[in-house]
């Protein structure tokens, strides 16, 4: 067994059961080769079981063989058209005990057709009448800007709220994440109009206390007063009916320079301001503790204000508009069923 080709854990092995033979105990045998008493006792126990073929290594299982293209394709049926009885959606473990295969084999299949049974998004089909007149008017704003003009997306985010933790934060540090309660206390609400300039990515904003006409209007005056007076000011707006009142029609045909341009019903993923909407709220809102309403306010014009100092850019919009209207009859056809 001392061959130089001889596997020096076979050499082990055999001087194990040399030294038991021998009479030596195990504690001993363990000290003299240099293993584990529990290695020690499994060896010997397989040698006493299986001779000299009990010291070489059992067959490894290897990688599981690969399952048939019958069986994937059963497993991407159910997946897209049945239903656990367990659940809403299939999971792996749920996937993998339906098709008595591995985890492994239902990750293989999921991820080889792009499936991810646990995630799910929200849309809405736009039903409007003039979409794609809309949609052409809204995209050649952002791929082809007036001269002269400033393209302005707006809207406005209601109902911010104001939230205050029932419990002081435990900050992060080393090893552990931040914690804060999950009860809060409500202060109020507040709604900020925000305009985002397509063509620098600056933003204008109006912390207001409510959400009508009139607090529209009083934006419009603040657009006005804030932005250039020869330049034409093309503002991208949705159909919210406090931008349509005749209060805001009487007032935009006395400031000709102000042309509205409004995207198509539930296509709001039309207006560039969404994006940075979604940014404030994710960088400034959602974490934020806020004692009053004063605190939301003040937070938001100081977000506003690193944004056009530091963070603005220009929008960049690339899906031409033919390419969303000839879509949108093939997401309404499945909807429908009848794709």
């Amino acid at each position: 067994m001392r061959g130089r080709n001889t596997p020096q854990k076979l050499v082990e092995r055999s001087q194990v059961v040399l030294l038991l033979s021998e009479g030596l105990r195990i504690e001993e045998v363990s000290e003299r080769v240099g293993l584990g008493k529990r290695t020690v006792y499994e060896w010997a126990r397989r040698y006493e079981r299986h001779g000299l073929a009990g010291l070489d290594d059992r067959p490894r299982s290897g990688r599981p063989r690969a399952i048939s293209s019958v069986k994937a394709q059963k497993i991407l049926h159910w997946t897209v058209h049945r239903i656990p009885r367990e659940a809403t959606h299939w999971s792996l473990r749920l996937m993998a005990r339906e098709a008595g295969v591995s985890v492994r084999q239902v990750r293989e299949v999921w991820n080889a057709a792009g499936l991810k049974p646990h995630r799910v998004k929200s849309f809405k089909i736009s039903t409007d009448p003039d979409f794609a007149a809309k949609v052409q008017d809204v995209v050649g704003l952002y791929l082809d800007p007036p001269d002269n003009a400033m393209v302005l997306s707006v809207d406005e985010k209601t109902q911010i709220q104001a939230l205050d933790r029932t419990q002081p934060m435990l900050p992060l540090r080393p090893g552990q994440i931040e914690r804060r309660t999950h009860d809060y206390t409500r202060h109020g609400t507040r709604s900020l109009y925000a305009a985002f300039d397509v063509a620098t990515g600056k933003v204008t904003g109006r912390v207001t206390r409510r959400h009508r006409a009139v607090e529209f209007l009083a934006f419009l005056r603040q657009i006005d007063a804030d932005t250039p007076p020869e330049l034409d000011l093309h503002l991208i707006l949705d159909n919210s009916s406090t931008h349509q009142t005749d209060k805001v029609q009487t007032w935009v045909q006395a400031h000709p320079r102000f042309h509205l341009h409004f995207t198509p019903t539930s296509a709001s993923w039309l207006n560039a301001v969404e994006s940075w909407f979604a940014q404030l709220e994710r960088r400034a809102i959602h974490r934020g503790v806020f004692t009053s309403v004063t605190a939301l306010r003040d937070e938001i014009h100081r977000y506003i204000h690193v944004h056009n100092d530091r963070l603005a850019q220009p929008f960049r919009w690339t899906k031409s508009a033919h390419s969303i209207i000839e879509r949108h009859p093939r997401l309404q056809a499945r909807i429908s069923g009848t794709d």
